[in-house]
This record gives structure tokens, C-alpha cells and sequence, in this order.
């Protein structure tokens, strides 16, 4: 295999699989590290802050000379709001099991004598942080990955080669490379589509500083932590007797910048994606060809090893779908901003909605200040929903129903109109996400799921027989979800068998309508082609039907207890864990991911996905404690308006999961009163 890009993540990915014994491996490519060094390792992201724990651990054990110097980091703020923003970082440490404080202004200036305590208000601590020498860790680890048979070869990557939808090798300006298997690890190559959005910022170093004069030497260069603005972004951190500046400089915070020159100033480029998470995975459009890139140094080690599983042992252990390169669309692989309409656009916009983004679509988060009407109205009546950006796929063919029972949990072999909802686990029985199934015909089926790295596994897994096609219809088709007490008079003529699938119409619309709900009130999925959308919503709006926004949707879908994949549960749990055994059925038969439910049951398991209500709306990431000690954290959190109160899920050990339990939750410095619902 070849990996392109030999600077610290290259290094690090050839040293984890020699490791794993690929010894096979031709690295190539220039080091091209040069940036700060600067490691943070807590982040709202559970699985960031893992694959900063393991690079910490690891660069901290390299022979040689120091790799990572643990001086820690000292975020600060000067506003009320950042101050606030701290609070939840402490928090989130305390979930993902980072040692970390909150200190007071007096504190901070122990800990960093350069600063002006008073124009400081707090500050969040985290002594494990630190600084990272890049070219030793790279140099390190490339010296192991040789002594394991590893090549390491200078010179510019010109092209990757492919032939029939496959890698087949790597041209330099040197020479070929063949390869079966390619591992992208340097940036920009040609040819490739990948959602890259690079952030670059000027880096001062200053001329010495009196105030550093015999505090460093060459070897430490660094010994006060890391500091962070968050009101401005700043960094600062010690070169020996210098300080290095990045995004601006202020003079105010640190008063020794005063009468300190200019040295030298450079442009960082930090790799960066519109979600700022990295870039991990094989290429839709390139069998063989992987890809590891916008990974931060500070991630670097263990994304290596990630990937390093993930390649020799067919999946990585923490979840990477917030990673995973088939997160994204085409349309909004480089934008933030939304850039697909569904057909109901331009009514929203005149019943004054507000959008935001979901993967690139434009979506109604509400239609007025009343969040708790609109879901009022569900309850109550009948409400609709634009589920329109909801992935949306047809799997048709002769083989079509084989494929579909061995990649998934559920016995799909029922007769056409039937709809199931269903499980994709990994080869260690992980969950990967949650399917739904309505099966329309024979050889016909229209699935839904939650993310399209779904779409990805399961093209990955397809027969090269040619029996099972897929195709997603998400673009040229749009969805409404009718739900409330009253759906049934709106379209009298469907059937109200619970999941059931109908193929029919709404006055004179064709529609697929697929009888299931994630509200908890009756109702159906009313699917169409893209040109019958505008038709379907004024007939269901002459109907009488009332509209409705994702965020009254997101209340009273943790009302009903349904949760989210990628969110409430991951890889990381298996479906006894998440509490999604309805869903599994052992006795079909062969399904990728049985054997490792071997032995597993409700009864068994260790941890549990718990549903809590609590005194007041929490956040993602907050810590759970028990008996005043933390014990698990949210995965998600919000307000119920019709059940009057604040629900939340997260994840506790099963001897905390008992109803009635109490629970404190760590929200913004506060510890907010709960219980096991």
C-alpha cells in the first residue's frame, strides 16, 4: 500500500500499521509540517477529544527528544459570555473524562504571569494540554515504521491512478507506484472532490520579551500553558524567550506586548472541512483509494490508529461517522449554507419560516416564535412536516431482498406494503445507524435512514453480480410527515395499519404513503416525485392541515421516545445497550454483525441509553452525575411543550438506570435536578 503525505499524520499512520503488520508500506511525499504545535484536547465532539487523548499519550512515550511538553492550556474570557462558554467546556471535560479546572481570575495569573488579571474573569485549565514538536513526533515514528519494513520515499505526488473504479497506483515526478490500496494524507491532489475548506491566520513571534529572560531554554522553550482568548480567538505560547501570537495580538490582555517588536510573521493554514471535523474514509468513487485529511496535529495519532483499524481490521473502535467522508453531499460539501430547496420553499417563505441547514438542504426550523403551537397543534389536530432533507433511497432487483436481510437486523422477508424498521451493525455488532424499510413490491424497496454514510456502507457491501441496484432518490423526490389525532380525516382513504406502505394518491397526487411515526401520534409519510411537491402541499393545506418546524419536531420526538442515530446511540453501542432489541431478530438467519451479538441481551449489558427529565433544558455533552460524582453524559437534550417539561437522553451504567433514580446534570456551572424518567 501507499500512503501520500509524509509529514506527522503519514508518519504516524505508517508506524500504527507496521504496528498491525502491514509491513508493506511506501510512504511518499514531503514533511510539510508548520504550525504551532498547540494541543487542546477538549471538544464538544466526544470522539475528537479521544483522538486527542490518544495523541497526547502516545507523542508523550516517543524516544528521543520530546515530542509533547504537557505545560497544559488556560483558556480565558473577558466577557460575560465567554465566561459562560468555559462553563461548558469544564463541562464537556468532565463527560469525555478530561482532567480539567475553573479558575478565577487571581488563578489564571498565577498560572500565566504575563496576564493582566484584571481584565480577566475566569478561566478553564486543563494541566494534561500542551505543545507539540511536530517534526520530532513525525521523524519518531518513521524511524519505527523503517525498522518494520516501511519505505519512505521524497518527491511530489502528481496523480493518483485508477482503472475500472479502482486505485492501481501513485505517479511522482520520480516515478510509478502500484498499489491497491492508497491512503491520501497530504492535502490538495489532483482530480479529487473532496470538502475542503482550509483556514489560514497570521503567527507573530515577537522579539524576547524581559519578562521571559532565563525562564526557558532551546530544549524546554516552554513551560507556562497555552493560552487561549475566547473573546478574540488569540493564542499565545512561549518560544524559549519569545511569544508566538496567532490571529491577533492584545496588547491590553498581556502587558508585556507593549514595548515588544515585531520578529517574524507567517501564514498557519490549518486543514479545515464547512463542519470542521476531519476527513476519514475510503472515496465513494474510488474503490481502494482512502483518505485521512483536515486532521489537526492535535488528532493526529489517533486518527492514525483509527484508520489503521479501520483498514486491517475492517472498522475503526471509536465512532467516526461525524468523520466519515461520506457525511456529505455533493451540494454541500463546501458550503455551511444551504443550497437545496425542496419544492414547498417558496410556501414556507410565505408563511414567514425560519430555515436552517441539514446537509445542505434548507429546512423549516419553526414558522413563528410559538415553537410550543406548533407542536400544540400536533397533539391536538394535524400538523405536516418537511422531511424532504431526510436521505431517501431505492434498492431494486432480483437480489435485492437477500442483500438487504444479510445487512440488516429485522426480517424483511414480509409481503409488499409492509414497512419495518430496522438495524445496520458493524462486524462487532455496533449499531451504524437505523434503516426504514417499505417494501413496495417483489423486488422493490424504498429505504430511509438517517445520514447517507448509511447509503455509503451499504453500496460498499453490494453483490458484484449486478442483481441489486441503488439509487438515491432524495434530490428528485420531496416528503411531508402528516401526524396528529386527525391525519386519518385528512386522508380518509389510506390505510391505518401501523407500518404499512401504500401506494396511492392524495386528491390527484401519486404518493407512497408509509404508515409510521416518529411524534407518537398517527400518521404517515407522504412521499412524491420533486414536480408533484408544490400539489401535495396545497392539497393537504386546502385540507385544512396546520405546518410545522424541525424544532417542534425535535420536542415532541423525545416526547415519544425515539431516538437518533449518530447522536443518542453509535458504533460504540450495540442495540441491547441502546435499548433497540425490538429490532433485532436472531432467528432469521445471517446478518453482518450476528455472530457478535452472541451472548448479549438486555440482561447483560454494562451501560444503558436513559431517558431523563429534568429541572431545567440541559445540552449535549453535559455531564451526569450520581450521588454528587459524574457517571455518564447527554447525547440529547430539549423541551417537551405539550408534555410541559425538559427531557433529555444520555448514557449511565445500568445499576443508575432504574425509573426514579435522581440524577444531577452539569449545565453551564450549574447542577440542574433530574431523574430517570
Amino acid at each position: 500500500m501507499v500512503v501520500v503525505g509524509a509529514g506527522l499524520l503519514g508518519c504516524a499512520l505508517a508506524d500504527e500499521l507496521t504496528e498491525r503488520g502491514w509491513t508493506d508500506v511506501t510512504v511518499l511525499g514531503d514533511d510539510e509540517d508548520d504550525h504551532p504545535g498547540l494541543v487542546f484536547r477538549t471538544h464538544a465532539d466526544r470522539t475528537l477529544t479521544a483522538l486527542a487523548e490518544y495523541t497526547v499519550e502516545k507523542y508523550s512515550g516517543l524516544d528521543g527528544q520530546w515530542c509533547f511538553n504537557p505545560v497544559g492550556s488556560l483558556e480565558i474570557a473577558t466577557s460575560p459570555e465567554r465566561l459562560e462558554d468555559l462553563k461548558q467546556h469544564h463541562g464537556w471535560a468532565t463527560s469525555w473524562g478530561v482532567r480539567g479546572y475553573l479558575r478565577t481570575p487571581h488563578e489564571c495569573a498565577d498560572l500565566h504571569p504575563l496576564l493582566d488579571e484584571a481584565r480577566v474573569l475566569g478561566g478553564f485549565h486543563v494541566p494534561g494540554d500542551g505543545l507539540l514538536h511536530a517534526p520530532r513526533a513525525a521523524q519518531a515514528q518513521a524511524r519505527r515504521a523503517k525498522a518494520r519494513g516501511a519505505r519512505f520515499a521524497a518527491g511530489e505526488v502528481t496523480a493518483i491512478e485508477r482503472s475500472g473504479g479502482r486505485v492501481t497506483g501513485v505517479a511522482t515526478a520520480a516515478g510509478r507506484f502500484r498499489a491497491d490500496v492508497v491512503v491520501s494524507c497530504a492535502g490538495e491532489l489532483t482530480g479529487l472532490d473532496l470538502p475542503r475548506v482550509p483556514l489560514t491566520h497570521e503567527y507573530l513571534l515577537t522579539s524576547p520579551l524581559p519578562e521571559l529572560a532565563g525562564h526557558n531554554d532551546e530544549h524546554v522553550q516552554a513551560g507556562k500553558p497555552v493560552l487561549r482568548h475566547l473573546d478574540t480567538g488569540m493564542y499565545v505560547r512561549e518560544h524559549v524567550d519569545r511569544l508566538g501570537i496567532g490571529v491577533t495580538a492584545d496588547g491590553g490582555l498581556l502587558p508585556a506586548l507593549r514595548g515588544a517588536e515585531a520578529g517574524t510573521t507567517t501564514t498557519v493554514t490549518l486543514p479545515g472541512t464547512p463542519d470542521g471535523r476531519p476527513l476519514l474514509g475510503e472515496h465513494p468513487d474510488i474503490d481502494g483509494f482512502w483518505v485521512a485529511e483536515a486532521v489537526r496535529p492535535e488528532h493526529s495519532a489517533g486518527v492514525a490508529r483509527e484508520l489503521a483499524r479501520w483498514l486491517v481490521d475492517g472498522q475503526p473502535s471509536l465512532a467516526l461517522h461525524g468523520c466519515d467522508l461520506a457525511r456529505f453531499a455533493r451540494f454541500s460539501r463546501f458550503s455551511s449554507e444551504p443550497v437545496r430547496t425542496s419544492p414547498f420553499h417558496e410556501r414556507q417563505i410565505a408563511l414567514g419560516a425560519h430555515f436552517g441547514s441539514a446537509d445542505g438542504w434548507a429546512r423549516p426550523e419553526r414558522y413563528s416564535t410559538e415553537v410550543a403551537a406548533e407542536a400544540a397543534v400536533t397533539r391536538e389536530r394535524v400538523a405536516m412536516f418537511d422531511l424532504t432533507s431526510e436521505p431517501r433511497l431505492a434498492v431494486t432487483g432480483p437480489g435485492a431482498l437477500p442483500f438487504l436481510q444479510a445487512m440488516t437486523t429485522s426480517d424483511l422477508a414480509a409481503a409488499p406494503g409492509t414497512v419495518t424498521t430496522t438495524l445496520l451493525l458493524g462486524e462487532d455488532g455496533g449499531v451504524r445507524g437505523r434503516l426504514t424499510v417499505a417494501r413496495l413490491g417483489d423486488e422493490r424497496f424504498h429505504v430511509g435512514a438517517g445520514g447517507r454514510v448509511d447509503f455509503a456502507w451499504l453500496r460498499r457491501h453490494l453483490p458484484r453480480d449486478g442483481t441489486v441496484q441503488i439509487h438515491e432518490t432524495t434530490s428528485g423526490t420531496c416528503c411531508l410527515g402528516l401526524w396528529g389525532p386527525l391525519a386519518g380525516e385528512v386522508l380518509p382513504g389510506l390505510s391505518t395499519t401501523d407500518l404499512s406502505a401504500e401506494e396511492t394518491y392524495a386528491g390527484d397526487v401519486p404518493i407512497v404513503a408509509l404508515r409510521l411515526s416518529t411524534v407518537g401520534e398517527p400518521g404517515w409519510e407522504l412521499h412524491t416525485t420533486a414536480d408533484f411537491g408544490r400539489r401535495l402541499w396545497d392539497t393537504l393545506r386546502d385540507r385544512g392541515v396546520a405546518v410545522a418546524g424541525h424544532q417542534a419536531l425535535a420536542g415532541l420526538r423525545l416526547e415519544a421516545g425515539v431516538t437518533t442515530p449518530g447522536v443518542d446511540f453509535t458504533t460504540e453501542h450495540d442495540p441491547y445497550e441502546a435499548g433497540l432489541d425490538s429490532a433485532v431478530r436472531l432467528d432469521k438467519g445471517y446478518f453482518l454483525g450476528r455472530d457478535a451479538l452472541a451472548g448479549r441481551s438486555a440482561a447483560t449489558v454494562s451501560r444503558r441509553l436513559t431517558r431523563l427529565t429534568t429541572g431545567a433544558v440541559v445540552g449535549s455533552g453535559d455531564p451526569v452525575y450520581i450521588d454528587g460524582r459524574p457517571a455518564g453524559y447527554v447525547t440529547s437534550a430539549g423541551y417537551g411543550h405539550t408534555a410541559g417539561r425538559a427531557i433529555a437522553y444520555g448514557w449511565l451504567p445500568v445499576e443508575y438506570s432504574r425509573p426514579g433514580t435522581p440524577v444531577q446534570v452539569g449545565h453551564f456551572g450549574t447542577r440542574v435536578p433530574g431523574r430517570v424518567a
